[in-house]
């Protein structure tokens, strides 16, 4: 039996800016033990929703530096550090194996769009420089490359690849991936609005972008699931709907920085390329908002 990392709802968690497009440390902290208190299950730093594309090296290395020594063993912490160049997934991934993480979070090789031969090629080479366990991550809509059912049954015959974060969006291929790996392959959800779809799947969690605002809520819609009452799970699941989708009414993470900046935690915004939403799409967000009472009207 594989090294599970995490069961229920890990955090991808946002990285706070200053006012100068500066990483804000102090709220980091601060956003870890608010995840933390709210019975989050794993801290994911320096993933897609945590801009790590434009992370420096050092400002890379500093941000999950933080998150392990702010958790502090308290949960798992798991390491954003995929790449389209394979030998600098293996360079970070070393070094966050140094600093400390419990486990790594590899995207597909962006722009290159290799081949599923290639895939294979490049995870097995950063499995083998490192003694973590990896979560595959795939997510077609950024990288272009999605990562098939396949070569998911290729990539878990190997001891350090344990699971994978499915962003397809693709139910029928979670279920082939299920099918075709048993239990050599965990499957988080990478979609919020899929977590009880793909649990009835045999998937163990999700990594979401509506635990920055609601841990307590995600980890509870998996943990009801776990407990048997899948009615209760189904129940939170949807009455969360409309807030999931609004979170992604433009690119991530524009929409959850502005969503927790509305409840005045302070985050900053996202660095450029990214700018903020549109004062429409605000007003949807702060709506979704007002309906949960998470703001007042």
């Amino acid at each position: 039996m594989k090294k599970r990392i995490f069961t229920g709802a890990g955090v991808a968690i946002i990285t706070p800016m200053n006012a100068d497009h500066s990483v804000n440390f102090d709220k980091l902290g601060e956003l870890i033990d608010f995840q933390i208190a709210n019975h989050t299950d794993a801290i994911i730093i320096c993933g897609t929703t945590g801009e790590s594309s434009t992370l420096n090296d050092i400002e890379h290395r500093d941000v999950i530096r933080c998150a392990v020594e702010r958790v502090d063993k308290r949960i798992p912490v798991i390491a954003g550090t995929g790449s389209n160049d394979t030998s600098y997934c293996v360079e970070l991934s070393r070094e966050a194996e140094r600093l400390g993480v419990d486990g790594l979070l590899l995207v597909t090789p962006y722009y290159n769009k290799t081949s599923q031969r290639g895939l294979i090629k490049h995870y097995q080479t950063v499995a083998d420089s490192v003694n973590l366990p990896i979560i595959l991550y795939s997510v077609a809509s950024r990288t272009g490359v999605n990562i098939a059912p396949e070569t998911c049954a290729v990539l878990a015959k190997h001891p350090n690849i344990v699971a994978i974060k499915e962003a397809s969006g693709n139910i029928s291929q979670v279920a082939k991936i299920r099918h075709l790996c048993g239990n050599d392959l965990d499957v988080y959800s990478g979609n919020d609005d899929q977590i009880v779809p793909l649990l009835s799947l045999g998937g163990i969690g999700v990594i979401s972008v509506l635990s920055n605002i609601l841990p307590k809520q995600t980890h509870d819609i998996c943990q009801l699931y776990f407990d048997g009452k899948v009615k209760e799970s189904e129940k939170l699941q949807l009455e969360l709907l409309d807030l999931m989708n609004m979170l992604f009414v433009d690119v991530n993470p524009i929409p959850v920085k502005e969503a927790m900046n509305l409840m005045g935690m302070n985050v900053g915004e996202c660095r450029l390329p990214l700018i903020r939403t549109t004062e429409e799409n605000t007003a949807k967000i702060k709506a979704a908002l007002e309906k949960l009472e998470l703001i007042k009207s």
